[in-house]
C-alpha cells in the first residue's frame, strides 16, 4: 500500500500540542510532500517559543508518521521563520500579458456556475455539485472566484492557508475530495479585499495559472464558483481560459430570471456555450406539516430554459438542512438523505451528457 498525502495529514492531527490542537488545525505545516515511500514537510512556527514546542512533541509526529503502511523515509524542518520561497504568495497584482484563452494544466474541463445577481444560491449549488461528482467518482476541483465575498472556506470546512514551496506555485487544499482554492484561505475571514478591476484579474490569473491543480492527481473537471453580475472575473476568465461550458443558477422569480438572461447572454457573446439552467429554491415543504409552498414560484426557470432552446437541469429545493449543512462546512451533498440524492441525481445528469 502506497503512502498518500491525505493519510499523512489524518497522522499528524492526532498528534495533539500541548495547548491543544495540532500542527494542521494550527497553521504550522508547510509543503507537505509525499514521493514514493519519501515523506517530507518543514514546521513553520511563529515564535522560537513555538519552534521550541514543536521539537519537544517531533519525536510523536515522527513515529505517527512512520507507521504508516508504505513509508520509507522521512523529512522534518523546524523553522521559526519560514524559508524563503516558503508561505503562499501574494495574490493580486495586474494580469500578465498572455496569447489568447489557455487551458489549466492538469484539468480536462473547466465548468463555471454564474448567476446574474446575487442571493440565487450560486456558491451553494457549486460545493454541493463539487462533492456529488466526487462522489460520483469523478476527480473534482473547486476554484472560489468570488474574489468580494468568498464563501467556499466556511462551506467546504477548511481554513488552513495554502503553501507555496517555490513563492509562486500555491498547492490547493482538499476537502470532502475535492481539491480546493479560494482567495478567502489568503485572508482572515472578516477581512475585505478592496481591489479595482486590474487586481481582480490578475488574482484570477494566479489562482488559474499558479495553482498546482494536479497536486492530488489530475482533475477530471474544475468547477469555478463565479461572483455575480457580468463584470471584470467573468470577463477575464472567459477570455483568458478555455471553459468548456457554463452552468446558470437562478431562483424562479421574474426578477431573479431578468438577471440571468444577461449572464446567457453574456456567455453567448464571449463564446462559451451554457450546458444548463437550474432552478433553485424551487419549492418548500413544511416539515411539520407536509405542505408545500412556492416561496419564490415555481417553474419560472425551466420555462426560460425552453424559451431559450437550452437544457434545464432540474429544481433544488428550498431546504435547512443546506444552509445547515454549508455553515457546519460539509455540504449536504457529502451525506445521505433527500438533498444528497438530488444533487447526486444532478451530478448523474451532467456526467450522462458527457458534460463532466
Amino acid at each position: 500500500m502506497s503512502v498518500s498525502k491525505q493519510m499523512v495529514l489524518e497522522a499528524l492531527g492526532r498528534v495533539a500540542l500541548p495547548g491543544g490542537g495540532d500542527v494542521v488545525s494550527r497553521d504550522y505545516l508547510r509543503a507537505l510532500a509525499v514521493e514514493g515511500g519519501a515523506v517530507r514537510f518543514v514546521l513553520e512556527a511563529d515564535a522560537p517559543a513555538t519552534a521550541q514546542m514543536l521539537e519537544s512533541v517531533r519525536p510523536a509526529i515522527e513515529a505517527a508518521v512512520r507507521a504508516l503502511p508504505g513509508v520509507d523515509s522521512l523529512s522534518i524542518v523546524t523553522t521559526a521563520q519560514a524559508p524563503k520561497g516558503f508561505g503562499a504568495p501574494q495574490i493580486g497584482g495586474h494580469p500578465k500579458p498572455q496569447a489568447g484563452p489557455l487551458p489549466v494544466p492538469g484539468v480536462a474541463r473547466i465548468i463555471a456556475v454564474g448567476s446574474g445577481k446575487g442571493g440565487v444560491g450560486k456558491s451553494t449549488v457549486s460545493s454541493n455539485l463539487a462533492v456529488a461528482l466526487a462522489r460520483a467518482g469523478k476527480r473534482v476541483g473547486l476554484l472560489d472566484a468570488d474574489i468580494y465575498g468568498p464563501s467556499q472556506p466556511r462551506m467546504m470546512g477548511v481554513n488552513r492557508r495554502p503553501s507555496s514551496p517555490d513563492g509562486k506555485t500555491i498547492l490547493p487544499l482538499q476537502a470532502h475530495g475535492v481539491t480546493l482554492m479560494s482567495i478567502g484561505l489568503m485572508l482572515k475571514e472578516d477581512e475585505a479585499v478592496i481591489w479595482r478591476g486590474p487586481m481582480l484579474m490578475g488574482a484570477m490569473q494566479q489562482m488559474l495559472g499558479q495553482v498546482k491543480w494536479d497536486e492530488y492527481g489530475p482533475l477530471d473537471v474544475l468547477i469555478i464558483d463565479l461572483p455575480p453580475g457580468t463584470g471584470d472575473v467573468q470577463l477575464s476568465l472567459c477570455q483568458k481560459t478555455r471553459l468548456d461550458g457554463a452552468i446558470i443558477v437562478s431562483t424562479p422569480q421574474d426578477v431573479a430570471l431578468l438577471d440571468a438572461r444577461k449572464a446567457i447572454d453574456m456567455f453567448r457573446r464571449l463564446g462559451t456555450p451554457v450546458l444548463g439552467l437550474i432552478e433553485n429554491m424551487s419549492t418548500y415543504i413544511c416539515p411539520n406539516c407536509g405542505h408545500e409552498a412556492h416561496l419564490f414560484g415555481h417553474g419560472g426557470v425551466a420555462a426560460e430554459a425552453t424559451k431559450l432552446g437550452m437544457p434545464y437541469l432540474g429544481e433544488l429545493p428550498l431546504d435547512l438542512s443546506v444552509r445547515l449543512a454549508g455553515d457546519a462546512g460539509t455540504p449536504v451533498a457529502a451525506g445521505e438523505g433527500p438533498m444528497a440524492g438530488t444533487y447526486a441525481a444532478l451530478a448523474a445528469r451532467l456526467i450522462a451528457a458527457n458534460a463532466v
